[in-house]
């Protein structure tokens, strides 16, 4: 039975949600104020409550009784690119539920340290207890280190909070996929269109296309260099299209992707008669792309939602609940790959 609303007269109080969580008014004023020692289903039951009653928590007032903002920052690039908001979306969801509230601060591409240190700054001063760090930024600095002992950080995409932490996804692991797909068809080679080298995913994609090549035999042919945007791609489309015997192309990010085979279109090359085409991401517009994008998914939310259940673990000096450490990327073959075409 869902809990009943408190009459149009009045707004619902702590007293409401007690009653509709099976608890104290104690036990509530503890899940909202952040104290520790609270079973996590019985927190759980107290936000639901909260979330179904419409219960408003006057922030100002709950951060002087407890000493706590409950704030969690979240640095990202400035841009319009689909893993930045599905990354936002995640950790978002996970601060949610567990009575967190959001603050972002972006820096631009090929920031500066002092930009990102500016930004991290920033959030601290706007009362983060704990930041997500959704830029290819090095943590073990030591900048970092006296940031990091003031307000913990966790990176988007390591699997834990350490500096040196794996992957969540395994970015050599993502290129491996692509590229062989296209070996397996019988292309004789396989042209790559990089990401931006600022990134640590895109060299790790770029290393797998290149070991993956010298392992059956096959001189790697020049990279073709991208920095992640359509317009790149575009550029690295009219380059493989000038190239007559370019029959298999894996491009680092879908996005990239969309603007290469616009680019092959254009010159009269198409996809996958002439060229197959492999990408990266797989988000929600290469299903429907012309043709639909064969790429490799991984997971942008769920990695942002990981990143912020590990950030508030260790702000409330429990274990985290949930690992994504063992997310494994996976190839979805479409209509954009096929078979060379015979000579």
């Amino acid at each position: 039975m869902s809990p009943r609303r408190p009459g149009p007269d009045r707004a619902p109080n702590q007293m409401d949600v007690a009653r509709a969580a099976g608890v104290s008014t104690q036990t509530v004023s503890r899940v909202l104020s952040g104290h520790p020692n609270v079973r996590p289903d019985t927190a759980r039951k107290v936000h639901a409550a909260v979330e179904a009653l419409g219960y408003r928590i006057h922030a100002a007032a709950a951060s002087l009784a407890s000493g706590r903002t409950r704030i969690l920052g979240m640095i990202v690039v400035s841009t319009d690119r689909y893993s930045s908001a599905a990354l936002g979306a995640g950790v978002e969801r996970a601060a949610a539920a567990n009575g967190y509230t959001v603050t972002t601060a972006a820096v631009a591409d090929h920031a500066s340290t002092a930009a990102f240190l500016e930004a991290f700054d920033r959030l601290e001063r706007q009362g983060a207890e704990g930041i997500v760090l959704g830029v290819p930024v090095e943590l073990d600095t030591p900048a970092m280190r006296v940031r990091a002992d003031r307000t913990p950080s966790t990176r988007s995409e390591r699997a834990s909070m350490q500096p040196d932490a794996p992957l969540i996804v395994d970015q050599h692991a993502i290129g491996r996929l692509a590229v062989e797909h296209l070996l397996d068809l019988g292309h004789p080679t396989v042209w790559h269109v990089s990401g931006d080298e600022y990134w640590l995913e895109g060299r790790r994609r770029r290393d797998a296309w290149e070991e993956a090549l010298r392992e059956r035999g096959i001189v790697p042919p020049p990279v073709i260099p991208g920095d992640w945007t359509p317009e790149s791609g575009y550029r690295a489309g009219r380059t493989i299209a000038a190239i007559p015997d370019a029959t298999a192309v894996f491009v680092s990010s879908d996005e990239m992707a969309f603007g290469l085979i616009r680019a092959l279109h254009e010159a009269g090359r198409r996809v996958p008669e002439d060229v197959s085409v492999v990408s990266v991401d797989d988000i929600a517009l290469a299903a429907f792309a012309s043709p639909a994008l064969t790429t490799v998914r991984q997971p942008f939310e769920e990695m942002g939602h990981a990143a912020a259940l590990r950030l508030i673990a260790h702000i409330e000096g429990r274990d985290p609940e949930e690992s994504v450490s063992d997310l494994h990327p996976e190839l979805v073959v479409r209509a954009s790959t096929a078979p060379p075409p015979s000579r």
